[in-house]
């Protein structure tokens, strides 16, 4: 497969797992998941993990993937690049596992007494990576196995922080967040 090959199809088959952390920030607010428990001294996830956001994130995701099954063929047709469509298993382990990992980082980050929004540079990244990939591959392995080769999980792991940097960087600027990171 060729690089560029491989960078689209890394892009395309991570699509439902990059949008759903972008559209809880939009949708956000309302109950937190953890109802304000604490964990020792600190709150188990915080304000910034809600009910809402997490739906709306799973939803979008979703809604994404569904939407690029139906554009698949003529995307591929056009480009010349055979893009994948998305099992409904795979749709859902990767709008699922990616907000899934952001909590989970949000609890990680409140161990290791990090306040809500603190930068931890490797997590901040990767962790919808860490947790949508493997949830994908429990969900949908035929699917999984067909798509995300060892050449499109390299090219994620080293597109999905670049990606990362540069849309927060944007979103910044925009006034959607508090932080650059």
């Amino acid at each position: 497969m060729a690089i560029l090959e491989t960078i689209v199809i890394a892009f395309w088959a991570m699509l439902p797992a990059y949008v759903p952390n972008n559209a809880a920030v939009l949708a956000g607010g309302g109950r937190p998941i953890d109802g304000g428990r604490m964990w020792g001294d600190t709150r188990m996830l915080g304000d910034g993990k809600t009910w809402r956001g997490t739906a709306a994130g799973i939803t979008a995701g979703l809604a994404l993937a569904g939407l690029l099954t139906l554009l698949a063929p003529g995307v591929s047709d056009a480009t010349g690049i055979d893009v994948p469509e998305f099992a409904p298993l795979a749709a859902l382990g990767l709008a699922a596992g990616a907000m899934l990992g952001d909590i989970l980082a949000s609890f990680l980050k409140r161990r290791t007494g990090r306040q809500r929004g603190a930068m931890f540079p490797g997590l901040d990244q990767l962790d919808f990576v860490v947790v949508s990939l493997p949830l994908t591959a429990l969900l949908a392995t035929d699917w999984f196995t067909d798509v995300f080769t060892w050449g499109v999980i390299a090219v994620v792991v080293i597109l999905t922080p670049i990606l990362h940097v540069t849309t927060n960087m944007i979103a910044y600027k925009l006034g959607l967040k508090n932080e650059p990171w």
